[in-house]
């Protein structure tokens, strides 16, 4: 059964202990399994205090970032690729500390808008580096889950398919493609048949909508992408993601975006996120038994 989680954008801009304290207690406060806490700088995140928070509320905790371009590991450069899998070590050290299961994100590449195409060293070499952050991981049971993004956001796995193709570079079990609908619907032909064929290597999920508000206000089929994640048999964690100028602060604000403020009340979106999950995902269920448990006439 699918763990659901929410960002910590929903809640706060930061990660203070009070910021900290505030968004585990909310997320609590509504019912979600688990936190999804960005680790952009794994050094501001105090796993002592993280834990104990998460303790009192009793829910889980995930993390997620972007390697910036001065930490790039696809770069070519043999000093940003040192310092980016430093980062990434740090993040683990970090995700371990904390209890954390999960890292997502843009983990292969800068996180950001590229002039030019990857080049084939730059993938290799990022798969290198994953693969030596990946071996590490798998000591504490941590799962790396390569993000899938759109082309504004990296060079490198733009669709579900190069995801994929990233996750059999790297070679390890512990490494699995992280997709997010919102990219999904920038990027994909058929989002619903991505996530099919992406199946068993799935290894997080980020729901959202177009606009990044409400979920189930914006332009993307819903019910298609739940629909979808039953047939694949994915049962792995589910996080809620929706950015809002009221909340995100830079650089994410500047990186992404966001400059609209799409809502006033997070306690209201997250609310309303969790139920619309629980009710979708019932309905994708109940549609995938009665596909397979088609009534049949009693003809002895």
């Amino acid at each position: 059964m699918n763990k659901l989680g929410v960002h910590a954008l929903v809640w706060e801009a930061g990660w203070s202990e009070a910021e900290c304290a505030r968004a585990i207690g909310k997320t609590a406060e509504i019912g979600f399994d688990f936190i999804e806490a960005p680790a952009l700088d794994p050094s501001l995140i105090d796993p002592v205090f993280t834990s104990r928070q998460l303790e009192q509320a009793g829910i889980g905790i995930n993390f997620s970032l972007g390697l910036g371009f001065d930490c790039d590991i696809s770069s070519g450069d043999p000093e940003k690729r040192q310092r980016g899998q430093r980062k990434l070590e740090d993040a683990v050290a970090v995700c371990r500390d904390c209890g954390g299961t999960t890292i997502g994100g843009i983990l292969y590449s800068g996180f950001g808008k590229y002039d030019r195409p990857p080049s084939a060293e730059g993938i290799r070499q990022s798969a290198e580096t994953l693969a030596e952050v990946a071996r590490i991981a798998a000591r504490s049971g941590i799962t790396l889950a390569l993000e899938v993004v759109n082309r504004y956001e990296t060079n490198i796995c733009n669709t579900a398919a190069q995801g994929v193709e990233m996750v059999r570079l790297v070679g390890e079990p512990n490494v699995k493609v992280h997709l997010d609908v919102y990219h999904m619907n920038i990027e994909e032909s058929d989002i619903a048949s991505a996530i099919v064929e992406t199946g068993p290597d799935i290894g997080y999920f980020h729901t959202g909508d177009s606009h990044r508000g409400y979920l189930g206000s914006g332009s993307i089929d819903q019910t298609a992408v739940f629909r979808a994640l039953v047939r694949a048999r994915y049962e792995g964690p589910i996080t809620f993601e929706s950015f809002s100028s009221r909340v995100v602060g830079q650089p994410l604000e500047g990186i992404l975006g966001i400059w609209r403020n799409l809502w006033e009340d997070s306690h209201d979106l997250a609310a309303h996120a969790l139920i619309y999950t629980k009710a979708q995902l019932k309905a994708a269920r109940e549609a995938e038994r009665q596909a397979r448990e088609r009534s049949r006439l009693p003809l002895g």
